[in-house]
C-alpha cells in the first residue's frame, strides 16, 4: 500500500480553495490553494485586441494569460525574468496552456473589442501551480466578467462552460492524484488533465520520466483527473454562488 508524504489516499485532492477578492483593483482575483500551492490569479479588462488581430481583421476579442514564480515561492530564490532579460520556456509553456484551456470555454465573439488579461502569480510552489493556476483564473475570469456585464460593457457573459485542471502521474508503482512537490519530484510518470465543467477533455500533457506508462496505467490515470476535475468544479460553483 502507498504511503504519501501527507497520508493521504490515492485518489484523494489535497485541501483546495478559492478566496475571492485578493487584488481589489482587479475586476476578478482569487488566492487559488492546492495544499501548500498558493496563486493570486487576477482578471483585468483591456478596451482593445492585439495588434495581429485588427492588422488580419479577426473579428471578436481576445483572451491572454501572464505566469510567473516570484522570487520567493520556491526553497531557492528564483531571479525574476526581467532580470535575466527573457522569459524561461516553462513560463512561455505555462502561461501559453493558461490561455488555451481558458479560450476552450470562451465564446470571443462575445468579446468584441476587447481583450480579458489573466494573471497568475505564484506566492508559494508545492507542486501543482499550472492546474492551480488554470482553475483559479476561470474563477477570477467569471467574476471579471459578471462585473462588467453589470457595468454594460459585456452584454452577454462569453463562458460558455467552465474549465479546471488536477495533476496525476505514477509514485511508487501507483496511479495518484494531485501531486505536492515531493511526488511530483519523484514520480515515474507526470500528467495534467485540463477538463469542461461538463466533462470533455481540453488538454491532456503526459511524460515518462525516465520511464514508460502502459495503457492501463494512463486509463487509471485519466480516470483519476476526471474525479480531481469533477470535485473542483463543484467547489468552483461553490465559490461563484457566493
Amino acid at each position: 500500500m502507498i504511503i504519501r508524504p501527507d497520508n493521504r489516499e490515492a485518489d484523494r485532492l489535497r485541501p483546495i480553495s478559492f478566496q475571492p477578492g485578493v487584488a481589489p483593483h482587479a475586476a476578478g482575483s482569487v488566492l487559488a490553494c492546492f495544499g501548500d500551492t498558493r496563486v493570486i490569479c487576477a482578471a483585468t479588462l483591456e478596451e482593445k485586441v492585439p495588434t495581429w488581430m485588427r492588422v488580419q481583421g479577426v473579428k471578436g476579442g481576445w483572451l491572454t494569460a501572464e505566469y510567473s514564480l516570484l522570487p520567493y515561492s520556491t526553497l531557492d530564490r528564483k531571479p525574476r525574468d526581467i532580470s535575466r532579460g527573457k522569459l524561461d520556456g516553462r513560463t512561455v509553456e505555462i502561461q501559453r496552456l493558461i490561455g488555451r484551456s481558458l479560450r476552450a470555454v470562451l465564446d470571443l465573439s462575445r468579446l468584441e473589442g476587447l481583450t480579458l488579461w489573466i494573471d497568475c502569480d505564484v506566492l508559494q510552489a508545492d507542486g501543482g501551480t499550472r492546474t492551480a493556476s488554470i482553475s483559479g483564473a476561470y474563477v477570477a475570469a467569471k467574476l471579471a466578467v459578471r462585473k462588467f456585464m453589470e457595468a454594460g460593457k459585456i452584454k452577454e457573459d462569453p463562458f460558455t462552460d467552465s474549465v479546471a485542471a488536477i495533476s496525476v502521474g505514477i509514485y511508487q508503482e501507483t496511479p495518484i492524484l494531485d501531486l505536492c512537490y515531493v511526488e511530483d519530484k519523484d514520480a515515474a510518470v507526470d500528467a495534467n488533465v485540463v477538463m469542461t465543467g461538463t466533462g470533455r477533455f481540453v488538454e491532456l500533457q503526459s511524460s515518462g520520466e525516465e520511464a514508460t506508462f502502459s495503457p492501463d496505467e494512463l486509463a487509471a490515470m485519466i480516470a483519476l483527473g476526471k474525479k480531481g476535475v469533477a470535485e473542483i468544479t463543484e467547489i468552483q460553483k461553490h465559490v461563484l454562488k457566493g
